[in-house]
């Protein structure tokens, strides 16, 4: 039974070898591209199902839309590669056992390549910078960045485009090749710097401890205490002239707490001036005018 098989089997190769090694090399592209695919999606699937655990949402809800970006992006390019790549080997294959010149083919496609790359090349700078963006994490979802061409909050970061949301709500589309130089403020730390113009006759010493005691009152708030690091220091004057004194205030801060916090130091650092009647330095310019031979203000 075995011999008669074999023969069988040997006759058929013999007329059918063609098309028989075709339908392996079909059957096996498709099998090895949805193991690599679904290798893809059980790392990605990972990632996200991890953002549910208790360190996690610890990090806060920003952080993790962040990282379900990247990694979403990530199993994006990672697909679209493997993809590409077995049914580039596929066809090869294919067209070998056709019997076509498959060297020619390339460097046909190759030329063919050439002209469309240079002809786009601006789509793919993009491209190639998205990839770069994602991969160096340069910043991601939820971040307060300054692009140049737009400054505000990211809202989605693609392989092309990045889009910005600024504090008038309106969402910029940047492309991501015009991308020359990126300021994130959400990454580690941030620092709240604040010059405050004091009267030149107020009492400097005074002025220096009201302004340090009203930054401490925010850093002892339980609402503000969580976004501060460190202690608020008066670094000292920073602008003289004959009609102010700028002091200098910084105070380090959380990543995307800057603002909250700078806001309630310009409030608090207001009422205690006022409280201790320090006067702030005035924009106004006197002006005399002779009037009847008199000077009046």
């Amino acid at each position: 039974l075995m011999s008669g098989f074999l023969t069988w089997w040997g006759a058929v190769w013999d007329v059918w070898h063609t098309p028989i090694r075709i339908l392996a090399i079909l059957v096996g592209a498709v099998v090895v591209r949805s193991l690599l695919l679904l290798s893809v999606k059980r790392v990605i699937r990972g990632i996200i199902s991890g953002m549910n655990g208790k360190a996690a949402i610890a990090a806060g809800l920003v952080q993790n839309a962040r990282v379900v970006q990247r990694a979403s992006t990530l199993g994006s390019v990672l697909s679209n590669f493997f993809t590409w790549t077995v049914v580039l080997v596929a066809l090869s294959s294919v067209l070998s056992e056709l019997g076509v010149a498959v060297g020619a083919l390339v460097a046909g496609a190759g030329i063919l390549g050439a002209a469309v790359g240079f002809g786009a090349q601006s789509l793919v700078r993009d491209l190639i910078s998205g990839l770069f963006i994602v991969f160096e994490d340069q910043y991601g979802v939820g971040d307060s960045v300054d692009l140049g061409q737009a400054t505000g909050i990211v809202e989605s970061v693609g392989l092309r485009v990045t889009q910005v949301r600024d504090v008038s709500g309106v969402l910029w589309y940047v492309r991501n090749g015009e991308v020359v130089r990126v300021g994130n403020q959400s990454q580690g730390w941030s620092r709240v710097v604040l010059d405050i113009p004091i009267a030149y006759a107020a009492p400097l010493d005074k002025a220096r401890e009201v302004i340090l005691q009203a930054a401490k009152s925010v850093a002892e708030d339980k609402e503000f205490a969580k976004q501060l690091q460190g202690a608020p220091e008066v670094w000292g004057i920073e602008l003289l002239s004959g009609e102010q004194v700028v002091l200098r205030l910084v105070q380090q801060v959380g990543p995307s707490h800057a603002d909250e916090v700078a806001r309630e130091l310009r409030a608090r650092i207001k009422l205690a001036l006022d409280k201790n009647k320090i006067s702030m330095a005035s924009t106004k310019t006197p002006i005399h005018v002779e009037v009847s031979g008199k000077a009046v203000n």
